[in-house]
């Protein structure tokens, strides 16, 4: 992943680490016991440019996991749901400071899996982290409710990217074994959302990047991956601070079906804190999760990107069938591959879309059941303009003219057969003899759109359909 270092990034941390106040007394301990933990590791540092730092990059900062070596694989992104949108909270100095004192009276309790060397017995450690942030939950909710005002949740608790940071929201797409992070909202609007301030994002870092042993033993990996679980919750349970309590219920019903409410509200209530606190935002609907995500969309208008949207294809009549395969959802949207690349040819100029199937899942709790976790009647597809991901499942070619077509033979797949007759008329398998001049001009317009981040297009993904 590149990692853009100039003249300009050594000031803004000359101005994090250097020019700030503060004093170091003693440095820390290489001690794995200590080492694991950032939170006493980095304790001399102000937590405010902690915080940026991670803040300013916050796409790289989540790549590096997403697209990292702990994250190959189908079960290890088992994890995570196919889509969803990431925010941070506000690097407010006096609210970083409430939280730095509270860690500071609760740093035994953040133990990570780096902190052992060898694990033999994965479940029986799993068991104690489970206490453990169980244990971290009821802190801080009475924490929380001692500290923070009854209005203390509202809109300006999420950051705003400073007015020109686009790193300020994050979308993530799941393709079965492999993700992608890209800057903006994009897709439709997904099932979960996450919310992470400084302490959440240290730790999944810590957790899955920085303590994340590549050569260790399968209980180091395996209580990694389930460790992860807990983190996850604790992202939606911030989001869903901002909701009103019945809705607050439901998504937790919508998010975690078929599993024990007892179990999950452990990890994704804040009971004394959600007893006094009532979100300061003029709900008006009666979907406030939807609503919520559109004031937030609106908060961060000045930063959200543009490129990935459909309003970027300049076809209008193109662009309107699009968007009638953009709300696509249910069994035709199921039966389309993780990631279709898409070229579509005119006269004014050829647009290149991306397909992403995104598969929906009654809960995420579960690394060898996903197949019996799975909805496909809740599957949706977002159409992407441009590319998304590196491991295409097929390529699609198409004339302008073709879009209406097109659309409506998606829209009627049921069986995969007709998913075979859909690529007899459009799609350019690995068999097809033009398929090399095809990649090539997938390949081309990747490097021309991408000049800096563009790589070549990874086949072993190819489907055999």
């Amino acid at each position: 992943m590149p990692y853009r270092l100039d003249e300009q990034r050594m000031q803004r941390w000359k101005s994090l680490f250097v020019d700030a106040s503060y004093d170091v007394e003693h440095l820390p301990s290489y001690g794995a016991e200590t080492a694991s933990n950032p939170f006493i590791t980095f304790d001399a540092l102000p937590v405010h440019s902690r915080y940026q730092f991670l803040l300013d990059e916050a796409q790289f900062t989540i790549m590096a996991f997403i697209k990292g070596t702990v994250c190959r694989g189908q079960v290890a992104l088992s994890v995570i749901q196919d889509n969803f949108w990431v925010f941070f909270t506000n690097p407010d100095p006096k609210r970083l400071e409430i939280f730095e004192d509270f860690m500071a009276q609760r740093e035994e309790s953040l133990d990570l899996p780096a902190s052992l060397v060898d694990i033999y017995r994965p479940f029986k450690h799993w068991k104690s982290y489970k206490i453990q942030q169980q244990k971290l939950m009821e802190d801080q909710d009475t924490y929380l409710a001692a500290n923070l005002p009854v209005d203390a949740i509202n809109l300006e608790l999420i950051w705003d990217g400073d007015g020109v940071n686009e790193n300020a929201a994050l979308t993530v797409f799941r393709h079965f074994d492999s993700a992608s992070v890209e800057k903006g909202l994009l897709g439709q609007t997904p099932k979960t959302v996450w919310v992470l301030g400084y302490g959440l994002l240290e730790r999944i870092h810590y957790l899955l990047v920085a303590g994340y042993d590549v050569f260790g033993n399968g209980g180091h990996q395996l209580l990694t991956r389930l460790y992860m679980d807990f983190l996850r919750m604790e992202a939606e349970t911030t989001f869903l601070q901002f909701l009103p309590e019945s809705a607050r219920i439901r998504e937790r019903k919508l998010w975690y079906q078929g599993v024990s409410g007892d179990e999950i509200n452990a990890y994704l209530t804040l009971p004394a804190f959600e007893k006094k606190s009532v979100p300061e935002i003029p709900y008006r609907s009666d979907d406030e999760k939807k609503e919520l995500l559109e004031l937030l969309a609106q908060r961060l208008k000045t930063v959200l990107p543009t490129k990935h949207q459909l309003e970027t294809i300049k076809i209008d009549a193109v662009r309107e069938h699009l968007e009638r395969l953009h709300s696509l959802t249910g069994r035709s949207a199921s039966l389309m591959p993780e990631l279709a690349f898409g070229k579509i040819t005119h006269p004014a100029g050829d647009e290149f879309i991306t397909l992403v199937a995104n598969r929906a899942y009654s809960s995420m709790t579960s690394m060898f059941q996903e197949q019996a976790n799975r909805l496909p009647e809740d599957d949706t597809l977002s159409v992407i303009p441009s590319f998304i991901g590196a491991y295409p499942n097929v390529f699609l070619q198409l004339d302008s003219s073709e879009v209406s077509n097109f659309v409506a033979v998606i829209a009627d797949l049921e069986t995969e057969n007709d998913y075979a007759r859909l690529l007899d008329t459009y799609g350019v398998r690995r068999t097809d003899a033009k398929f090399w001049a095809t990649s090539d001009s997938f390949h081309r317009a990747y490097r021309e759109r991408y000049p800096l981040t563009s790589g070549v297009l990874d086949f072993n993904r190819l489907d055999n359909r």
